[in-house]
């Protein structure tokens, strides 16, 4: 198992920027930021990267913890250290709040894989979830995808972007061999693991500076922007019938002759 704990220091937060949900603006505090990486096919395989982080508050650092898997054997094992940081968050830190990004999907995944290994364990159950995209959907009417936000908070991210499928045949080959970790270019490795500290720091950044971007400008574009879709939409439904009327209209002339 690789682990990985790091302290990042962090600039002086401005209160008037960080995201409010119902009258609160110190979730953050109290809140996990967490993101998953992982291995499906069909169903919940494994738990490839586990990545959390969370502020604190005397050392103005947000606090990152990973967990990656090197073998099949840890498929298990870092299950058991997710709900051992989840427990110690929650109990010890007071920690109430899960921020994801579209985090259903991580939910269900972990999850399944706890009652899989009969890990006692439910964090739907045990922490409030805030998801970000739909936050910011509900703000916008736009659905976007986290890149596509961390370009309007423009964070430009460190490291090599991954996509979803490569890393999931990255842990489909380390789940199935063991030797493959020691095969991999340790690069490699930290691409994996500096891929999902983006996802996971990102998620801090973009929740205390969320009202210093997500503006009414911001909003106002977004619902041009979805108009005009809309409207292209409207016009290329319009031609394609209009299109498939004169089709028709040809071939019945064509039968009269």
């Amino acid at each position: 198992m690789i682990i990985v704990e790091k302290e990042i220091k962090i600039e002086e937060i401005c209160e008037e920027f960080v995201l409010e949900i119902k009258e609160n603006k110190d979730i953050y505090k109290e809140a996990i930021f967490f993101d998953l990486e992982h291995y499906v096919f069909k169903k919940p395989i494994c738990v490839g990267v586990f990545g959390a982080a969370i502020y604190d508050e005397g050392k103005n650092s947000v606090l990152l913890t990973q967990y990656m898997i090197e073998n099949s054997k840890d498929a298990k094992e870092i299950l058991k250290l997710s709900r051992e940081y989840f427990r110690t968050m929650k109990n010890e830190k007071n920690k109430k709040y899960l921020v994801s990004f579209s985090g259903n999907n991580d939910y269900i995944v972990i999850n399944h894989l706890y009652q899989k290994y009969k890990i006692n364990y439910d964090i739907r159950k045990e922490f409030i979830d805030v998801d970000l995209q739909k936050i910011f959907e509900e703000a916008t009417t736009k659905c976007i995808g986290l890149k596509n936000l961390e370009k309007i908070f423009k964070i430009d991210r460190c490291g090599k972007l991954i996509s979803g499928s490569n890393l999931a045949k990255i842990f489909s080959k380390i789940n199935k061999d063991s030797d493959y970790i020691n095969r991999m270019p340790e690069d490699k490795k930290n691409n994996i693991l500096i891929y999902n500290e983006g996802d996971v720091i990102n998620l801090f950044f973009i929740y205390v500076t969320w009202n210093k971007y997500v503006t009414k400008e911001v909003i106002k574009e977004m619902e041009e922007e979805r108009k005009k879709e809309i409207a292209q939409r409207e016009q290329f439904l319009k031609e394609e019938k209009q299109k498939k009327i004169e089709r028709l209209k040809e071939e019945t002339t064509k039968l009269k002759l």
